[in-house]
């Protein structure tokens, strides 16, 4: 009887040893399927809140972040963002007093504006020799719906309707990084970055005068920027741009555009 019991007991451990092993190789291959976080789309994970003189307020949030082509060969990352951009403090009894298109001397020059904006965007480093003060060129090339106001109707009785309308957008210009921490904590490195960019946007005639009927321009409008930001993972994330026009909309629009912004950014813990 004591054999047949130390026979039993020992299928039993052979037993609960091949549920084990079979246990990991699942947990293995599942592992290996499913992506990992360097592989998933980010998505809702970033945005900012925008606030520019003349009373313009902007909130956008990046809906997906992504990587066109071939891993670790050539790839272009792709960014969608959705927002809204309005005219804060005007009521009804003054916004009739506003002049009807005003926001748009905003969205033009600045790259995130839109209802929806698709760009393409990076920067290219000049061979950093350290990981964190670096210098190179950035760029950003895309299309985004802005929306303009239509006149309906004639005298004081006039209603505006909103009218949107495709605009395409190039930026290029300097961009440089050093380091940035809080002193009582040098583990958490962040970024304070310096750039300077050129402008360029373009819409087409007949969408512009469908809701500007005196429209005289040619829809191209160019200016440069210069910013400054400070990046820090939990702790900051803000940013200032000065913006000036060189080819301003019509009517001609030179006075210089600030652009305080709080951007931020979720980090989802994945297991």
């Amino acid at each position: 009887m004591k054999i047949v019991g130390d026979v039993l007991l020992l299928l039993f451990f052979l037993l609960l040893r091949f549920v084990a092993v079979a246990a990991c190789d699942n947990y293995d291959t599942l592992k290996r399927l499913a992506p990992s976080a360097s592989e998933r789309p980010e998505l809702f994970n970033a945005g900012f809140i925008d606030v520019v003189n003349g009373g313009q307020v902007a909130a956008s949030a990046r809906l997906v972040k992504l990587q066109i082509g071939e891993q670790g060969k050539f790839s272009v990352p792709l960014s969608v963002f959705g927002g809204v951009s309005n005219t804060s403090f005007a009521t009804a009894s003054n916004s009739a007093l506003l002049r009807g298109n005003e926001q748009l001397i905003h969205q033009f020059i600045t790259p995130l504006s839109g209802l929806l904006n698709l760009s393409i965007e990076g920067t290219w480093f000049v061979r950093p020799r350290s990981p964190v003060t670096k210098w190179g060129l950035l760029y950003q090339l895309g299309e985004r719906v802005l929306t303009g106001q239509k006149l309906s109707g004639a005298g004081f009785f006039s209603q505006q309707r909103p009218y949107h309308f495709v605009n395409s957008y190039l930026v290029s210009g300097l961009y440089f990084q050093t380091g940035a921490w809080e002193k009582s904590d040098q583990k958490n490195v962040g970024v304070c970055w310096l750039a300077l960019r050129y402008h360029l946007c373009y819409s087409g005639l007949k969408q512009l005068r469908q809701f500007l009927p005196g429209f005289t321009g040619n829809g191209l409008y160019s200016g440069y920027s210069m910013g400054m930001g400070i990046r820090v993972n939990s702790l900051i994330n803000l940013k200032a741009v000065y913006y000036q026009y060189q080819k301003a909309p019509e009517p001609d629009y030179f006075l210089p555009i600030y652009q305080f912004s709080f951007n931020y950014t979720v980090n989802g813990v994945r297991t």
